[in-house]
């Protein structure tokens, strides 16, 4: 099939590796380059930097939805668009009355919006998946065309979870584009009675309250995991806790101990991986080899 692209985040690199191994890829849609890095250097978005390095028409333009951004588009004269993780609403008058669908990384209706792995994290929910969908003036609220279902591991982060469901997108965005194209495809409307709202994470959500029980704080660990990132004082180090899991033992509340344990208000966790400051992420066990101080060790949430 003759396919555009619309996509700019890395969630999208293995459904575009796929299409443009399998389709006509006429085009891709990416956000403009933008700075990054400590000296806010001009980078272009991971989609961007693909079509670049595999000579594919790029098109980067501020506003999609544009007259001359919406001439270009439409005269590659696709037979689908896929959109996943662009950045900008489709107008109508860009889509135009064409066939084009979006992935998203959850089981429609749950947690529509923008962080919908980090809230499923957070959330302790057990199993997510993807969903494609038609797109719709409402985010998130087309019809499901097709999803795939993935357990989600007590010690997935937001990051490992990322990875994994971003390589189930490539099966689905082909099931759902072969059965367009035999006109077999059959759409399901969401309940709305069972929306949740995913909305974005910000650094304040990623206080960690050890008061809140084990499993609020393994969660909370792991869903802001690799952003924004818990941060603790174990003994006046300041320290960012990546990954964490579920331990059976117990630990006094608040105190860290040296094979990992931290002490919850109901049992303990086990800390897996950290990030010390000034540091490269590492194994917790790699982490407190080299700590010069007392086990256990007070953990606090705040700055001592």
């Amino acid at each position: 099939m003759r396919v555009v692209f619309f996509g700019s985040g890395s969630f999208g690199l293995p459904t575009l590796t796929s299409l443009a191994a399998e389709h006509d890829v006429l085009g891709v849609v990416s956000q403009p380059d933008r700075p990054a890095g400590r000296h806010r250097v001009l980078r272009p978005t991971p989609i961007a930097a693909y079509a670049a390095d595999h000579k594919l028409n790029l098109l980067r333009p501020d506003d999609v939805n544009a007259v001359a951004s919406r001439e270009a588009i439409h005269a590659m004269e696709a037979d689908a668009w896929v959109v996943i993780a662009y950045g900008q609403k489709l107008s109508r008058s860009l889509l135009g009355g064409r066939f084009a669908i979006n992935l998203h990384a959850s089981l429609l209706p749950r947690w529509r919006g923008a962080a919908p792995i980090h809230h499923a994290v957070l959330a302790g929910d057990c199993t997510t998946g993807v969903s494609v969908i038609t797109l719709a003036d409402r985010m998130d609220a087309g019809d499901v065309l097709g999803s795939d279902t993935l357990h989600i591991e007590p010690t997935d982060t937001t990051g490992s979870l990322h990875e994994h469901l971003a390589d189930l997108g490539p099966a689905v965005i082909r099931g759902v584009l072969q059965q367009h194209e035999a006109n077999t495809l059959t759409a399901t409307s969401q309940d709305e009675s069972a929306v949740t709202l995913a909305p974005k994470i910000g650094r304040s959500m990623a206080k960690l309250e050890l008061s809140a029980g084990a499993d609020t704080a393994r969660n909370l660990i792991n869903g802001c995991s690799p952003w924004p990132g818990v941060t603790v004082w174990v003994d006046g180090h300041r320290l960012r806790l990546l990954q964490a899991g579920d331990s059976p033992e117990s630990s006094p509340l608040g105190y860290m101990s040296e094979a990992g344990l931290l002490g919850c208000e109901s049992g303990a966790i086990q800390i897996l991986s950290v990030q010390p400051e000034g540091g490269k992420p590492m194994s917790f066990g790699t982490w407190a080899r080299g700590c010069r101080f007392d086990w256990p060790a007070q953990c606090l949430s705040e700055a001592p």
